[in-house]
């Protein structure tokens, strides 16, 4: 069997550094031979991801977003690691889109639509602390024949 390379890279948890992390993200998946169209929602979902563990996990504190990257088969897997409070994204009910905006609380967008971008979320508590969070994007049939 092939050994899948694993790509991996930390940044400081700071709002300025969601762009290197884009960067990082879109280079490992273009290495990786991900489509692009797979590549974009999970850039978009790890932008949305990161930017909630920089301004709700770490809240202005200092801290590392380890970000990692696999392909496994058909699949683009994303590991997000960061030593901030413990906070278990999957728990979160979908907002309701029916009500109107005004009747909305402000944000709970952000993991909504990570779940709409990517086919699986899981959560978990490493055994050093702190949070994982695990996206998994799905190649379609289309996608892999590229």
């Amino acid at each position: 069997m092939k050994a899948r390379p694993i790509l991996r890279a930390s940044f400081s948890a700071v709002l300025a550094n969601l762009e290197p992390i884009r960067c990082f993200v879109e280079q490992a998946a273009s290495h990786m031979q991900i489509p692009e169209l797979a590549a974009g929602d999970v850039i978009q979902a790890v932008d949305e991801a990161v930017t909630n563990i920089i301004l709700h996990g770490y809240a202005g504190k200092e801290g590392m977003v380890e970000v990692e990257l696999e392909r496994q088969d058909d699949a683009l897997v994303v590991r997000l690691r960061d030593r901030a409070p413990q906070f278990d994204p999957t728990s979160i009910s979908a907002p309701d889109l029916t009500l109107r905006l005004e009747q909305r609380r402000p944000g709970g967008l952000g993991i909504y639509l990570i779940r709409r971008l990517v086919d699986r979320i899981q959560y978990r508590v490493p055994a050093q602390g702190g949070n994982e969070l695990t996206l998994v994007k799905q190649l379609s049939i289309e996608e892999k024949i590229r």
